[in-house]
């Protein structure tokens, strides 16, 4: 009784528990050394976090692999006559296949364990402990993270006009008026983009010495332009007939056509040839799945590509309902970003620090703004798929050797003569500025380009890359007007026009008044 008073917490605990525990219980009562004792804090070193890890990782893979075990238990006796189910029969053929295929892993298994178990914990170990490992990594310390701005939409202000089916078109002007302009300059603009890009960077003065006029405009659905479903690369010509009519673009103009932009350019070549005097591209983008595209040509292009620019492709090509939820999370979602992130790009050096430049980025704000303006993704799904699908020409279609109905003997002389067959479609000059570090179109789209189109001049451009040359260069700007119009000559003079288009029938009268007054004079002559 005595010795039940004395006993203390830690031994009726140890009795509790087993006989074994209550002796030493009692031996370490008796040394003077508690379970929580100074001494035996002293005698054993404390353990550092890595035992405490260790042990912890042990204990946990245990637990774990007790529950797998009870698993695998229930769910075989819960599966136990399941062997000659519909189901069984029909998987068993396709999972005999796959063990055979994974037997050689059961080489680092010991002898005594069944394959189909082990794997099955250790399968179920590793996704749990890879869990516990996400979560323990996670710093629960907040860390300040800047929020992206909001993209910032100015009031509607651009000029418009209607076209024939009712729509209306949002246009941009700058450089010479129509009136004393030498050349017009058209630009269909690239996908996320608008009216406002134009050629980025150029001088109102570059302009002024050239005497150019550039338009640029919103294609359908984007900016201040009103959509128009089922539009397609005809009607895009179509729309950039209209607007030439409606400035009072008399005589031919210019298509400038850029990335994505090259597309329509490439349309207005095709279907309103008789109005264009030159192209002058950029980098234009091909359709990637162009059946006239060799297999080297598409490899060339594919690999230049990141992983998720490619899959936007795809889901355009197969699945471009699903685009919608990719613009809605990036350049829809009303905050601001970057275009090598919202447009998949992978960038060059020369491009890289173009885009970090103040410069750049206050134009792009500014473009893409005005772009999504509608916030409406149905024409940007419309552009994706349209840069995928076909375009209801080749590109072969625009310049093209003249077919002659010939006979057999007029076949085999063709043969032997040096004589070339006549041209037709577009026979005006087509420039391609290609920079050769490009990556988001790599250089082998232009060569594709060129042996599709053999009239073309291709100017490639070392080093450069898909924004350099393009984008805020005074001297490239420079150096493609000179390309373009020779020797600047600036605006046309109306007055001193209009005063030499005046002098000439002034001549031309008094001529005719003195041959009347000579036949006046002869007339009485005659009469004597």
């Amino acid at each position: 009784m005595a010795t039940a008073t004395t006993m203390t917490w830690h031994e009726e605990l140890a009795t509790l528990v087993g006989d074994a525990a209550p002796a030493a219980a009692v031996n370490s009562a008796a040394g003077g050394r508690g379970w929580y004792g100074e001494e035996d804090e002293e005698g054993k070193p404390e353990e550092g976090w890595a035992q405490q890890a260790k042990g912890f990782a042990q204990s946990t893979a245990e637990m774990l692999r007790e529950l797998g075990l009870g698993v695998w238990d229930v769910a075989a006796q819960s599966l136990a006559g399941a062997e000659d189910s519909e189901l069984a029969r029909r998987l068993r053929r396709p999972a005999a296949a796959a063990g055979k295929r994974l037997s050689f892993m059961n080489e680092y298994l010991p002898e005594d364990r069944d394959p189909v178990r082990c794997w099955a914990v250790v399968a179920a170990v590793a996704f749990v402990a890879l869990l516990v490992l996400g979560v323990g990594s996670v710093d629960d310390t907040p860390t300040p993270v800047e929020q992206p701005k909001k993209l910032y939409i100015s009031p509607p202000n651009a000029k418009r006009f209607q076209l024939p089916d009712g729509r209306h078109l949002a246009y941009e002007e700058k450089g010479i008026s129509a009136d004393r302009a030498r050349f017009s300059l058209i630009a269909p603009h690239s996908f996320l983009s608008s009216r406002l890009a134009g050629i980025p960077g150029i001088s109102t003065s570059l302009l002024e010495e050239f005497g150019a006029r550039l338009v640029t405009y919103d294609l359908p659905g984007f900016g201040e332009s009103d959509p128009h479903p089922g539009r397609n690369l005809n009607s895009s010509a179509l729309d950039m007939l209209h607007l030439a009519d409606a400035l009072g673009v008399v005589d031919k103009f210019w298509v400038v056509g850029y990335s994505g932009g090259g597309m329509h350019a490439w349309s207005a070549l095709r279907y309103i040839p008789d109005r264009v005097a030159g192209a002058a591209m950029f980098a234009p983008m091909a359709n990637p799945y162009d059946s006239k595209m060799s297999k080297d040509e598409k490899r060339k292009i594919w690999n230049r590509w990141s992983t998720k620019r490619k899959l936007m492709h795809i889901l355009a090509r197969r699945f471009p309902s699903l685009l919608r939820l990719f613009y809605h999370r990036s350049f829809l979602s009303g905050k601001q970003g970057q275009p090598e992130s919202w447009l998949s790009l992978s960038l060059g050096k020369k491009d890289k620090t173009l885009l970090e430049a103040p410069m750049f980025n206050a134009f792009w704000e500014k473009d893409v703004a005005e772009s999504v303006r509608q916030a409406d993704a149905q024409p940007f799904v419309e552009e994706a798929v349209m840069q995928v699908s076909d375009w209801g020409f080749s590109l072969s279609d625009i310049q093209m050797q003249k077919k002659e109905d010939q006979g057999l003997f007029e076949l085999i002389m063709s043969l032997f003569s040096h004589t070339e067959r006549e041209w037709v479609g577009f026979l005006g000059p087509i420039h391609i500025w290609q920079g050769m570090d490009d990556r988001v179109v790599p250089p082998s789209a232009t060569e594709f380009v060129r042996r599709m189109v053999p009239g073309a001049t291709v100017h490639k451009l070392l080093d450069e890359g898909h924004f350099s040359y393009f984008c805020f260069c005074d001297e490239c700007h420079r150096q493609i007007f000179s390309t373009l119009f020779g020797t600047p000559q600036g605006p046309i003079d109306i007055v001193l026009e209009t005063s030499e288009a005046t002098t000439e029938p002034a001549e031309e009268t008094m001529t005719a008044y003195e041959e009347e007054a000579v036949e006046q004079e002869q007339e009485p002559t005659g009469s004597a």
